[in-house]
């Protein structure tokens, strides 16, 4: 992928790879944007929580960036994306077993592992090869209608819905697919989504990624990149994340939420009086809740067989 001149100095703590992921995601997320405005839905779905000052009305160099898993929609995309790919039949019941085990650690341990991360990239990349993009997206509208749509935090919603009621644009920051990401963010109505971005020639895919997948740092990068491009003043915009791992992104802004938070994110927020939204019922359930947050109800009964592979595994 060619350079992209509009791109701000990178931070020496980023790696190249991030650099590249970030780069990658705001080019599709810009060109994506730019494609779908005039179909974009903006209609009022819900009011935001009391913030009196903020949102402010007609600032536009002002934006919010949204976290996807956890924050926005309860579970993981890419396992929800890779249910609706089981269904029609893209791959063996085992690889579905396998992203199983990743959703369930990823929900009880609270983190966002980079052995497990490193498996369902594996497992998507694998999964994708030789499929057309234009495929992918179609079918991915699909599943987003039946997993995705009832998982949408209406708090997170509303918090969004404020921005665009007040004239901003409004990204969903993300390590799911961009072509996934941009399929949620235009069904809620939103700008646009970074993603993380898998290499294609001709429209097919090869199965290599450009650069990593947008986690971490590599957000951070892409959220930057963006701002420059579009003329945004990050110290005027926000941010929302659940993770710890976000929390490069989250500091790039004036307004960083912290959104169903992990353990380690709502001490960083609380110790630096960043703004906090919890839309769990119970944070404890909300953990432990697998076959609910998942929607597979085997999951209940292989999670406890995940954990065990897991410690034999380190």
């Amino acid at each position: 992928m060619a350079a992209l001149g509009w791109l701000t100095p990178r931070r020496r703590s980023a790696t190249a790879r991030s650099v590249l992921a970030g780069e990658a995601a705001a080019e599709a997320a810009r060109k994506t944007s730019a494609e779908d405005e005039s179909a974009l839905l903006t209609g009022a779905l819900g009011q935001a929580s009391e913030e009196p000052a903020f949102p402010v009305a007609g600032d536009d160099r002002a934006a919010a960036f949204f976290d996807l898993d956890n924050t926005v929609m309860q579970g993981a995309a890419i396992f929800h994306f890779g249910r609706g790919l089981y269904k029609r039949k893209f791959f063996e019941r085992r690889e579905l077993t396998r992203f199983a085990w990743q959703q369930a650690w990823f929900r009880l341990a609270g983190v966002e592992d980079p052995e497990h991360m490193q498996d369902a990239r594996d497992s998507a990349l694998s999964i994708v090869k030789g499929h057309r993009v234009s495929e992918l997206m179609s079918i991915g509208e699909e599943i987003y209608d039946e997993y995705m749509a009832d998982r949408i935090w209406p708090g997170t919603r509303a918090l969004a819905q404020a921005h665009l009621d007040a004239g901003q644009r409004v990204w969903l920051v993300t390590a799911a697919p961009v072509e996934t990401a941009t399929i949620i963010a235009r069904r809620l109505g939103l700008t646009g989504a970074l993603g993380t971005v898998a290499e294609s020639v001709d429209g097919v895919y090869t199965g290599r990624l450009v650069g990593e997948p947008l986690h971490g740092p590599a957000k951070a990068e892409a959220v930057r990149a963006l701002a420059a491009a579009e003329g945004l003043d990050l110290e005027r915009c926000a941010a929302y994340s659940d993770s710890h791992n976000d929390i490069p992104m989250l500091s790039l802004v004036g307004h960083p939420y912290a959104i169903n938070p992990d353990t380690k994110l709502r001490k960083h927020a609380r110790s630096l009086d960043w703004r906090l939204r919890d839309y769990r019922t119970g944070r404890k359930a909300a953990k432990v809740g697998i076959p609910a947050a998942a929607g597979v109800g085997a999951l209940a009964g292989g999670t406890a067989a995940a954990l065990a592979l897991h410690r034999r595994r380190r």
